[in-house]
């Protein structure tokens, strides 16, 4: 049997844009929370935000925006970045998604790649003038005709209807003249190596991928959903924003960016139903002093995603945390994100130790990365995707979306993974980050596992760095629980007990922390760079290799 599975389903796709989508939930429940930021002191009916979307939208129409135009958006989690993200949906206006972690060479990049016409940014976060980083990068893009900040009088002016805003029947009429396959969004995916590229995605993509993630976790308008990830990110605008707005769920934004104490309260507080977060979020959220403070009663379900979800913390989540129905989700920006999700009612090992499977309306096979072929299940492969979630491709960029998607209109993710019987999926890697040690092909995935069962290590992180002998050998980033002890010779003898010698770590590394993306994605090649320079494997690392 090949690794081949299709999420047939009878439910159709959405054929129909956000704009519509959201009008329609509004009308549904218009007197049910749609968003809530507590640090903000923001509270909206959906009709309330609803109208207060349309409000910006005919701002933008009277100020000449029209559909095809790009919008950068950015900044932390914030209700303006929501209005915004909706906005510009009505009009068909392509929103580009900003890392707030951007200094000035990355902003400018994506502003100018993108050919953003306007800004809509924070004035400042922890200390960083956006709007100075801005005046710096204008000069040199010519196509920027506008930036507005948060919480400024052109702010207000837009946002207030008092700006001569073209009317809400205007902007409907604008709504009518789009197609759902028709572009909506750009997000710059953060490489190793190169420019970012700008996943392009439709109303089609994203708009759908928020309905089944929802349906699959059973949302309604009597759920509340804890977003502590950030908006820039799919996590947070597709699996956050898109999935409340179809079902009518409250969006809850706890702080502008994550923390953990406050994730705690606004689950707490405002009675979440559901909660959003990296492995790293969720093990600082179940590590923090005050946790035992806080009433996690009201919480259910919840997606951890973003980067390898460890099963001993997925396991803590549920028991300490009673999130009966934690899940995973897994996919790439490239994909709306999501292409595999664990089921609310699967077992606990499947929910703990897969990805899941496949999404509905969705194809998935995992094939040999050298001849293509679909490869049996078991075996492992890379993991590829077809379907409505495929983005259209890279803005300007048809050499890399040509390398991303093949003829077939496969995705190639560049992630390792196998399919069981069941079809369920288990992630072991990236084609990258496997190590060849001695001839062996060793998954660090799965050595991580492995280490998370000790009982002094809250959180791990495997790679290979160069070896003269073996070519490659196994380093283990350690972060030890709170008041743990171990050295990394006992750490070595818990892994000769019951592991082959050659997945053994041969160094070891206490640290406080990963190098990480804003999103929680370790990142392995800093940690490598890290490693070759401390360990002195400089001649190593200069073997060249076929």
């Amino acid at each position: 049997m090949l690794s081949y599975a299709h999420g047939a389903c009878e439910q159709p796709l959405l054929g129909e844009t956000i704009g519509h989508n959201l009008e329609r939930t509004a009308a549904r429940v218009p007197d049910a929370e749609a968003l809530v930021c507590p640090h903000q002191s923001v509270r909206y009916t959906y009709a309330e935000f609803d109208d207060a979307v349309t409000r910006l939208a005919g701002a933008m129409l009277t100020a000449g925006l029209r559909k095809g135009d790009r919008v950068g958006v950015w900044g932390p989690n914030r209700f303006e970045w929501a209005l915004t993200q909706y906005a510009t949906a009505k009009l068909g206006v392509i929103l580009v998604n900003i890392n707030p972690a951007y200094r000035a060479s990355e902003l400018e990049y994506a502003l100018g790649q993108s050919g953003c016409r306007w800004i809509a940014a924070a004035p400042e976060l922890k200390a960083t003038s956006f709007v100075d980083l801005v005046a710096e990068v204008r000069p040199r893009l010519p196509e920027l005709e506008r930036a507005v900040f948060f919480e400024t009088a052109d702010w207000e002016e837009l946002t207030s209807g008092r700006a001569g805003a073209a009317s809400a029947g205007e902007v409907r009429a604008r709504m009518e003249e789009l197609d759902f396959d028709e572009p909506i969004n750009i997000q710059y995916t953060s490489g190793t190596t190169g420019f970012p590229k700008g996943a392009t995605l439709t109303h089609h993509n994203v708009l759908n991928n928020g309905y089944f993630i929802a349906e699959l976790l059973g949302y309604s308008e009597r759920d509340r959903i804890c977003i502590p990830v950030p908006l820039y990110h799919c996590f947070g605008m597709v699996i956050g924003n898109l999935a409340a707005t179809t079902h009518g769920a409250c969006m809850v934004y706890p702080a502008e960016t994550f923390d953990p104490e406050a994730t705690l309260s606004a689950c707490a507080h405002e009675r979440c139903t559901s909660l959003y977060g990296v492995p790293t979020m969720f093990i600082a959220e179940l590590g923090h002093e005050r946790f035992g403070d806080y009433d996690l009663g009201s919480l259910r379900t919840g997606i951890m995603a973003g980067s390898p979800c460890p099963v001993e913390v997925m396991k803590r989540v549920s028991a300490d945390m009673g999130i009966d129905e934690i899940g995973i989700a897994f996919g790439m920006t490239e994909t709306s994100p999501v292409t595999t999700q664990v089921r609310r009612d699967d077992t606990l090992e499947n929910r703990c130790g897969t990805v899941g499977q496949v999404m509905p309306h969705v194809e998935i096979k995992i094939a040999d990365p050298e001849s293509g072929r679909t490869v049996p299940r078991g075996q492992p492969g890379e993991f590829l995707a077809r379907g409505y979630p495929v983005m259209s491709g890279y803005w300007n960029d048809p050499e890399r979306t040509a390398e991303a998607i093949d003829r077939q209109r496969w995705m190639h993710t560049g992630d390792l993974a196998t399919m069981d019987e069941q079809g369920y999926v288990r992630v072991v890697g990236r084609i990258k980050d496997m190590v060849i040690r001695g001839g062996e092909n060793v998954y660090p995935r799965e050595i991580e596992e492995f280490l998370y069962t000790h009982p002094a290590i809250a959180d791990v992180q495997v790679i290979g760095v160069p070896d003269e002998r073996y070519g490659e050998e196994l380093m283990a980033w350690i972060v030890l629980r709170p008041g743990a002890s171990v050295t990394d010779e006992e750490l070595r003898a818990f892994c000769r007990e019951t592991i082959a010698h050659f997945k053994v770590p041969r160094y070891v590394k206490f640290v406080d922390s990963f190098p990480m993306t804003v999103t929680g994605k370790v990142q392995k090649f800093k940690m490598r760079e890290a490693a070759i320079a401390e360990l002195q494997l400089f001649d190593a690392a200069a073997i060249p290799t076929a």
